[in-house]
């Protein structure tokens, strides 16, 4: 009997043991709220800073972080590789590609945001995380406190960047219905997702290029007097690179983080074929209805589906790096 309990007790520690250990070869640690709370106790507070004064220097520095998250999170994960410049060992990185180039933009207050969280806690923030809460500040600033949330980091940096993945997973805006769905699905996403981010469409601008061809010059649902008002603003041939000028995505409130953009969806009031598909299906076109016309449906939603976005394929624990350089991975 006795050696039976003592080969039970044996048992159960090597069970522990391999589960202690395990755990100590994980390369993986969910995210947290408030995982700097200790390494780095004033990081989110220095983001948060920097961000007010870029708003309020130009509200389109908000649209752009939350652009950003957007496509970085859609490739690779949110790992901050949208971030990396090119060296001659990768001359195509994420941020040359078309989905990404010229419109993406932001990463000269990236730099600054860094710079300033590095001089108070070298080392310790990671650029991934830099993101995920300077697109949270944007989107409380933008709403005017109406979107407000708290952000879970602790993501690390990617070390891998290459232009052909931008075209994998960023659909274009001529994009359908069941095109966009597909591509919030495989990130784990949903169709409420794609609904509920949309709406970021109610702030910043887009360039002629990404509209014109399919909304403009060729039949379509857009609203007669805004076509009018963009044929006025966009040459015939815009194209990337080229004549290429910006509009603002909403006319009304182009600088508000608010539902204005269902109200447009449902007036044929918005740029995009992708943004005209949400009416396609009764399932999306009840979501914009709901989000249109029911005070503070939109923003709560709006948060958590931001925090899901911003959990997508992260990098933590002992993958990847925390950069010097949000440009540069980290050569040791």
């Amino acid at each position: 009997m006795a050696a039976s309990a003592a080969k039970l007790h044996a048992l159960v520690a090597y069970a522990l043991l391999l589960l202690a250990v395990g755990c100590q070869a994980s390369p993986y640690w969910p995210l947290e709220i408030g995982f700097y709370h200790d390494k780095c106790p004033q990081a989110e507070a220095v983001v948060k800073g920097v961000m007010e004064h870029a708003i309020s220097q130009n509200p389109g520095n908000g649209a752009a972080m939350i652009r950003m998250l957007f496509h970085d999170c859609f490739v690779e994960g949110c790992d901050a590789s949208i971030f990396l410049d090119p060296t001659p060992f990768s001359p195509t990185p994420e941020k040359l590609s078309p989905p990404n180039d010229p419109s993406v933009r932001g990463f000269e207050l990236i730099d600054a945001i860094k710079e300033a969280v590095e001089a108070v806690c070298p080392g310790v923030v990671s650029c991934a995380d830099i993101l995920a809460f300077a697109a949270r500040d944007a989107s409380c600033i933008l709403s005017k406190g109406k979107v407000s949330f708290e952000m879970p980091s602790g993501r690390r940096d990617g070390t891998f960047s290459n232009a052909s993945e931008p075209l994998k997973f960023l659909v274009p805006p001529t994009s359908n219905l069941n095109d966009l769905v597909d591509s919030f699905v495989v990130k784990g996403l949903d169709a409420e997702d794609l609904v509920i981010l949309s709406g970021a469409h109610t702030i910043g601008r887009s360039h002629c290029s990404s509209f014109v061809s399919d909304r403009l010059n060729t039949p379509s649902d857009i609203n007669g007097g805004l076509a009018w008002f963009l044929r006025s603003q966009c040459p015939a041939d815009a194209t990337p690179g080229g004549n290429d000028p910006v509009v603002m995505q909403d006319v009304v409130t182009p600088n508000d983080l608010d539902r204005q953009y269902y109200k447009n969806v449902l007036e044929h009031k918005v740029l995009f074929t992708s943004d005209a598909a949400l009416l396609t299906s009764e399932e999306t076109a009840r979501m914009v209805a709901d989000n249109a016309n029911i005070p503070g449906w939109w923003e709560g939603r709006f948060a958590k589906s931001m925090v899901k976005m911003a959990g997508v394929e992260v990098k933590t624990g002992g993958q990847g790096q925390i950069r010097k350089n949000c440009r540069a991975i980290n050569y040791y």
